[in-house]
Parts: C-alpha cells; structure tokens; sequence
C-alpha cells in the first residue's frame, strides 16, 4: 500500500471499527483531517489519516480527552509526558473505587444504616495524616501519661497500624472495623486499664530490668497444660498454678500470697477482653502481619484454674 492510497470515510471505517459518524466529528475538530476529495466532492484519507485514528481510538479507550489528544497527534506535546500524568491520576481514582467497594461490601455484609455507611466511608477515605491523627489520639488515650517508661515503646508501636498506599479491599474493611474501635470509649478504657496494671507491675519489680509481663508468664506455664488437655480444676492443674504464680510475685517483688493472684487475675481478666483480642487481628490484617494465634483459650483456662482454687 503506497503513499498516494485514498480511502473514502466508509472504507476508513471498515478498516478501524469506528462509525462514519465518529470519523467525520474528529474530521471535524481537526484531529483526522481529510487528505484531499473526490471529484464528486467526497472526502478521502490517506494511509496518515488511518494511523491518526488508531493511535485517536486507542488514545480515547485509555480516558484522554480530545483536546490533549489532537496536541498529541500534532506532536505539540510528548505522548509519555500525557501517558505519566494521566497514570498517576488513574492510581488515585483506582484507591478511590476499591474504599468504596469495601465500604459497599460491608454496608451490604451489615446490612448497615444510612448513618453507619457515612461512618464507614468516612473512615475509609481519611488521608494519612487523618489516619495518623485519629491512631494517635487513641493511643496517647491508652498509653498518655504512663509511657515514659521506655518499655513502652514497644507495645505502643506494636499496636499502631499503618494502611499501605495500595491497601488490599481485606485491609481496607480491617481498618474501618478497626478505626471505629480506636474511637470506641469502653474499649479505650479497657486498653488503659492494662497499660496502668503493666505499669505498675514494672514500678514493683523495678530491679527486673527485662522480663515478660503477666499474660506472657501464664502463656508459658498454662499453654503446655492446656495443649495437654489438663483440666483447670484437676488436681493435675495444681502444679501449673503454683508455677505461675510463683513467677508472676517474682515479677512484682511480692510473695506468692493470695493478694497477689487476685492482682495477676485481673490483670488476666483485663486481658481476655475479646475487643482487645479482634484489635489485634484486625491490626495483623491492616499491616500485613501473619495472624497470631488466639489467647482467648489459654487466658480463659488460667482464668478458670485460679478461680477453682478460691482466688
């Protein structure tokens, strides 16, 4: 096919998929000018005309307007330089759909009110420094005034979640679920209270410079146990309350009396709230961190074996 080939606008069209229609309009605007007409006064475009109007149509599939269009195809502007800006803004509305399909598919999964789906998207379209500010609040609730003590810095950065840029929809529904806790004031209240107890666990045993806290030490002795099948109540759960305890007075510097078993038993009660237990799955999910295994039951046998023996 040579340079000098015409082609009529119904031949162009049959060649490219695009209507009659369309090719006249761009016609029209200057974007795929007619080379040239029939002696009966019909338009005709050259081999040029067809590459314009693919390179138009596969400009058009890809979301450009026809003003940034024709500056492309007259060479007014660099292709890559549109291709760079325009992907940049694809990313952000391609954010935008996925928040608002996680917020659609938990509307849906709660069967939500108007009032919990404007919560929810809310929460799911905040801007990182909205996020940050929103994390923090909580956690200065929870920690503020108890962490001056160093050890703090780990749990405090342990429970902070951080949404990625490109958030998968599963972590996007795991932080709404989670933000809405952070602002729950019970909850709040519930995480204060342990900070307090392991701050004051710390302050009795203050010449223990590192050592594990309570739901640890009991993890340790009852998990065994309780894999084992041990019956908190059995006599068989004797020795392993006995251990417990023993390591959890040292911990605070205190005798192994029954005021310090009531202490490590609030300070398990505390623990097994199952909101704390869900803020930290949902945190796993948010930062992409592998799943940890659930306290609840080595938290509830402790709890059981210390009550059966009048604590």
């Amino acid at each position: 096919m040579n340079g000098d080939t015409r082609y009529s606008i119904g031949e162009l069209a049959r060649r490219t998929g695009l209507t009659v229609k369309t090719i006249r309009f761009y016609a029209d605007r200057g974007i795929v000018p007619p080379s040239g007409r029939s002696p009966a006064g019909h338009r005709r475009y050259g081999v040029r005309a067809l590459a314009r109007l693919e390179m138009v149509r596969t400009l058009r599939g890809l979301g450009l307007d026809l003003p940034t269009i024709a500056r492309i195809v007259d060479r007014e502007i660099p292709l890559a330089e549109v291709a760079a800006a325009h992907a940049d803004a694809l990313a952000v509305q391609i954010r935008l759909l996925r928040l608002r399909r996680a917020v659609l598919a938990m509307v849906a999964r709660r069967e939500s009110t108007t009032e919990g789906m404007e919560l929810m998207h809310k929460l799911a379209t905040l801007t990182k420094e909205e996020r940050e500010r929103l994390v923090g609040d909580f956690l200065d609730a929870v920690f503020g005034g108890v962490d001056a003590d160093p050890a703090f810095a780990g749990p405090r950065r342990s429970l902070t979640p951080q949404l990625p840029d490109e958030p998968e929809d599963e972590q996007v529904e795991a932080w709404i679920e989670l933000a809405e806790l952070a602002q729950d004031q019970d909850f709040c209240a519930g995480m204060r209270r342990l900070a307090e107890q392991y701050a004051a666990d710390r302050a009795d045993g203050a010449a223990i410079v590192a050592r594990p806290d309570a739901v640890a030490i009991v993890r340790a002795e009852a998990g065994p146990a309780l894999a084992a099948a041990v019956d908190p109540d059995s006599p068989r759960a004797d020795a392993v309350v006995a251990a417990m305890t023993g390591r959890y007075a040292r911990l605070c510097a205190r005798p192994d009396d029954l005021a310090s078993r009531r202490r490590l038993l609030a300070r398990l009660e505390a623990a097994s709230d199952p909101d704390r237990e869900r803020y930290l799955r949902l945190l796993s999910v948010v930062n992409g961190w592998p799943a940890t295994d659930s306290l609840a039951p080595v938290l509830d046998w402790s709890i059981r074996a210390l009550r059966s023996r009048g604590v």
